[in-house]
C-alpha cells in the first residue's frame, strides 16, 4: 500500500530555511569567495537532508501499530499513560539531527483530543524528557482501544507542529506533524499490545511495525 497523502520530497517546513541558507551562500560567494562561503554551503546542505521528506510504504497488515518518526527506539516498558490516565505499553522513538523529522499517525483512528504542553528542552534521549519537555499529545480512538501518540521537544528541537485536532480521522501512515531539530515520539498502547521492537532498534517512519494489537 502507498503513502496516503501527496507530499513534496523537502518538506514544506523547510522551504523558507533552504531558500534563505541557498541565497546566504550565494551572496557569501560573490562578496567574500568560499573562505566563508562553505559554512553557509554545508548549512544549506545540512537543511536539505533535515527536510527531506521520502514516500513510504505501509505494511498491509491490519493490527499492526506503525512507528510514528525515524529514528532509534530508546524505551519499551508498561507505564502509566498520563494523558488518557491508563495503564499502557509506552515504546518512544528518538529523532536525532539526521533523521526524517515528519510525524505519521501509528494508526487508523479518530483524535479523540489534542493537549499541548510548555516544557523544558533537555535532551530528547532521556526518560525525563517524555514528561519535562514541550510536546503535543493525540489521544486517538481506534477499534483495538485508546492509542496516545506524543511529539517531544528535545535540546535543539524549538518548534512542535501538529495539523490536526479533535473529531479528526487519520490513516495510518498519514502524515500529521513536524518538529523541528531532534526530537522524540511517545507511543502509549493498551498493555495488550505486542511489542515487536526493542531498545537500540532503528526504525522508519510508517514503513517499521512497532507493535500489534
Amino acid at each position: 500500500m502507498n503513502n496516503p497523502y501527496p507530499h513534496p520530497i523537502i518538506a514544506r517546513e523547510g522551504w523558507a530555511i533552504i531558500t534563505g541558507a541557498v541565497l546566504a551562500a550565494l551572496v557569501a560567494q560573490v562578496l567574500v569567495g568560499s573562505s566563508l562561503a562553505w559554512a553557509l554551503w554545508l548549512f544549506a546542505v545540512f537543511s536539505i537532508q533535515f527536510f527531506r521528506d521520502p514516500a513510504r510504504v505501509i505494511p498491509a497488515q491490519e493490527n499492526a501499530v506503525l512507528s510514528p518518526a525515524d529514528g532509534r527506539i530508546v524505551a519499551v516498558e508498561k507505564v502509566q499513560d498520563p494523558y488518557a490516565n491508563r495503564e499502557a505499553l509506552k515504546i518512544s522513538v528518538f529523532m536525532n539531527v539526521f533523521n526524517v523529522h515528519s510525524n505519521r499517525s501509528p494508526v487508523d483512528g479518530t483524535v479523540r483530543s489534542v493537549q499541548y504542553f510548555p516544557g523544558k528542552f533537555v535532551n530528547a534521549d532521556l526518560d525525563k524528557a517524555s514528561l519535562e519537555n514541550e510536546r503535543n499529545a493525540l489521544i486517538i480512538d481506534t477499534p483495538h482501544g485508546v492509542v496516545t501518540s506524543v511529539q517531544v521537544a528535545g535540546l535543539v528541537a524549538r518548534r512542535i507542529l501538529c495539523y490536526t485536532q479533535a473529531q479528526a480521522v487519520l490513516a495510518r501512515g498519514q502524515r500529521y506533524g513536524f518538529i523541528r531539530f531532534g526530537s522524540r515520539v511517545d507511543v502509549y498502547l493498551p498493555v495488550s499490545a505486542k511489542p515487536r521492537v526493542s531498545i537500540g532498534d532503528k526504525v522508519s517512519a510508517t514503513s517499521t511495525i512497532l507493535a500489534e494489537f
